[in-house]
C-alpha cells in the first residue's frame, strides 16, 4: 500500500524521537525553568534593596555564599527529582552535547534535550517575572544575567572555561564508578556553590548557554554571549577528550547524573543494574 506523506513523516527518526521521548524533553525544559526560578529568586531576596537581606548582610561575600548555598541545593534536589532520575539531569546543552561526544545520547535525543533546555531557561526566567514584576528588572537584579565582571572578557572566558572542565571532570570520574556515581550530585551541588562565591565577580557565573540565553532574553543584554556559548562547550569536551585517552570508551557507562536503578534509562547505557526499556534506549 502506498505510503501517505504524513505517514512519511511521522515515521523519521525525529518523529519516532519526539514520540517516543518527549516527556524527558519536557523534563528538562521543566529542571532548567526550576533552576532560573531559584536563581531569579535567590538574586532578588538577597541583592533588590527592598528587601532585608541587603541590609542584614551587607559584605557581598555574605550574600554570594548564601546564594551559592541555595543555588548548590536546587541543583541536588532536581538532580534527585523524580524528573532528574528519568532524564538524567542535563537541564545544560553543554552536558548533553558531551555525552554526545561521547556516543551517549542519540543525535534527535540531543537535538530536542538542547531545544529544550532553551525553552526551559527563557520559561523560568518568564515565571520569576511573573512573580517578581518590577523588582527582577531592577539593576541590582538584571533578571540574573551573566556579564563579564570587572576583569574583562578574556577573565570571564577562561573563569567559565575552568568551571566547566571541572565540572564535567567531577562528573565523569564519579558517575562512571558504582560505588561513587550516587555521590554525583553533591559534588556538583558543592562545586556549584563554590564557582558563585568565587567566580560570579569575574563571569556571572553561568556554565550553561541556556541559563545564559533565559536571562538574556528579558534583561535585553547580551554582552559577551559567545564566551557564555564557546568557554562551557570547550570546556567540558576537553575533559571528555581527557577522560577518554586515559580510561577508554569502555569506561563511559551511563550520561545520568545520577544513575537509578528504579528507572528506566534513555541513554546507551552500560551502567550495572539499569533497566531499559526498548522504546526508551538511545540508539546512537
Amino acid at each position: 500500500m502506498r505510503q501517505t506523506m504524513g505517514e512519511g513523516i511521522s515515521n523519521t527518526p525525529m518523529f519516532r524521537a519526539l514520540e517516543r521521548n518527549w516527556s524527558l524533553y519536557a523534563f528538562e525544559a521543566s529542571e532548567l525553568a526550576l533552576f532560573m526560578l531559584s536563581a531569579c529568586a535567590s538574586t532578588v531576596f538577597l541583592f533588590d534593596p527592598s528587601y532585608p537581606a541587603l541590609h542584614l548582610f551587607p559584605s557581598a561575600i555574605v550574600r554570594r555564599s548564601f546564594m551559592g548555598i541555595a543555588m548548590g541545593l536546587t541543583a541536588v534536589l532536581i538532580i534527585h527529582s523524580p524528573m532528574g532520575r528519568r532524564s538524567g539531569a542535563h537541564f545544560n546543552p553543554a552536558i548533553t552535547l558531551t555525552y554526545f561526544r561521547l556516543h551517549k545520547i542519540s543525535t534527535w535525543d540531543a537535538i530536542f534535550y538542547v531545544v529544550f533546555q532553551f525553552m526551559g531557561g527563557v520559561l523560568g526566567v518568564a515565571v520569576a517575572a511573573t512573580f517578581f514584576g518590577k523588582r527582577l528588572a531592577n539593576p541590582a537584579v538584571e533578571y540574573a544575567v551573566t556579564v563579564p565582571g570587572k576583569y574583562g572578557t578574556a577573565a570571564a572566558f577562561f573563569a567559565e572555561l575552568f568551571m566547566s572542565a571541572l565540572l564535567m571532570a567531577v562528573v565523569l570520574w564519579m558517575t562512571n564508578r558504582p560505588s561513587l556515581a550516587i555521590y554525583t550530585s553533591y559534588s556538583v551541588g558543592v562545586l556549584i556553590a563554590l564557582y558563585v562565591l568565587f567566580f560570579a565577580p569575574v563571569s556571572g557565573f553561568s556554565i550553561n548557554p541556556a541559563r545564559t540565553t533565559g536571562s538574556a532574553v528579558f534583561a535585553g543584554i547580551w554582552t559577551a554571549e559567545w564566551l557564555y556559548f564557546a568557554a562551557p562547550l570547550f570546556g567540558m569536551l576537553v575533559s571528555a577528550e581527557i577522560y577518554l585517552q586515559k580510561f577508554g570508551v569502555d569506561r563511559i557507562l551511563c550520561a545520568k547524573l545520577h544513575p537509578d536503578r528504579r528507572y528506566p534509562c534513555p541513554f546507551l547505557c552500560n551502567f550495572p543494574g539499569h533497566r531499559h526499556a526498548p522504546e526508551h534506549r538511545a540508539k546512537v
